[in-house]
């Protein structure tokens, strides 16, 4: 099926949120490159959402469904059809019985301090990992030996059928992984938390955060760049392949974590991807492991 920019205009029409034409990803993803997105919306609730999917579906337009854009390099020649942002679906609920229902654009920080106001521990760990809930959902985050689906109830995702809750154990999941099915976009969850004293609470954040000192690199990044191999340390191969500081236009391997490629400036995605491409190949010269990437890459080059 064939589209066009009167399709998209049709899908934005009486949106409530935020609707804007050929906007550059670069101001929506923490790396700070991307090229324009034809139309990007950023849906105001969930009825927001279900009526423009159904538009944009409909017409057969491509779309692609972020959070927070961290996790994430759109590359140069940006996305054609619609960016649709989660942002707004940024509610939190407190439940009987140490529960939280949780929106997919609610940013970890901000979760992990409703959560300590409440006296709910249980995902602190959340706290060192940048980005929104509904990522953290999506792949499974984890940091300090604490994963996002451990303390998840339920899952709330939205198909072309409608919205679908499952409990956990009907979920397929794993190492910085959650199975959905394609086009299936994570709504929230409901969390089963602990009752815990917030002071407790509060130092395991400072404690989490502290240890994620060495990890502000202190330039656009998107996080940890590569997995990190089964018994392995994606930073140590790095840096034993003598990566450390390398550079590539305006990307370069971070000097204070290795598995952080940042934008020292002007940075393009196509220098980060090259950049990607150089350390996959020394880290497999000199140790044998070959690296996957975490972050998502999307986009025309």
């Amino acid at each position: 099926m064939t589209w066009s920019r009167a399709d998209l205009e049709q899908a934005a029409q009486g949106m409530r949120g935020t609707v804007l034409w050929d906007e550059p990803m670069s101001r929506h993803t923490s790396l700070r490159v991307g090229g324009p997105a034809d139309l990007y919306l950023e849906p105001a609730d969930l009825d927001d959402l279900e009526l423009a999917l159904a538009r944009i579906r409909s017409a057969g337009i491509p779309y692609l469904v972020i959070g927070g854009g961290y996790n994430l390099l759109v590359r140069d020649g940006g996305i054609r059809g619609c960016v649709v942002s989660l942002k707004g679906l940024n509610t939190m609920e407190p439940l009987p019985g140490a529960r939280l229902e949780v929106g997919a654009g609610v940013t970890n920080q901000a979760l992990t301090r409703f959560a300590a106001q409440q006296c709910l521990g249980g995902v602190e760990f959340l706290s060192a990992i940048p980005g929104s809930f509904g990522g953290a959902l999506t792949m499974n985050a984890g940091a300090h030996g604490g994963e996002t689906m451990q303390r998840v109830e339920l899952l709330t995702t939205l198909r072309d059928t409608g919205v679908l809750v499952r409990k956990r154990d009907e979920l397929e999941y794993g190492y910085r992984f959650l199975r959905l099915e394609p086009g299936e976009i994570v709504l929230g969850a409901r969390l089963r938390l602990d009752p815990v004293e917030r002071r407790l609470i509060e130092e395991n954040i400072q404690e989490y955060v502290t240890k994620r000192g060495g990890q502000r690199v202190g330039f656009p990044n998107a996080g940890s760049f590569f997995k990190n191999p089964p018994g392995e340390s994606a930073w140590r191969l790095i840096d034993e392949a003598g990566l450390r500081g390398w550079m590539i236009g305006g990307a370069q391997v971070s000097e204070v974590h290795t598995n952080f490629l940042v934008n020292k400036g002007g940075a393009t995605a196509a220098d980060l991807l090259t950049l990607a491409e150089l350390i996959k190949l020394r880290v497999q010269e000199s140790s044998g492991v070959e690296l996957e990437e975490e972050v998502r890459i999307v986009g025309e080059g």
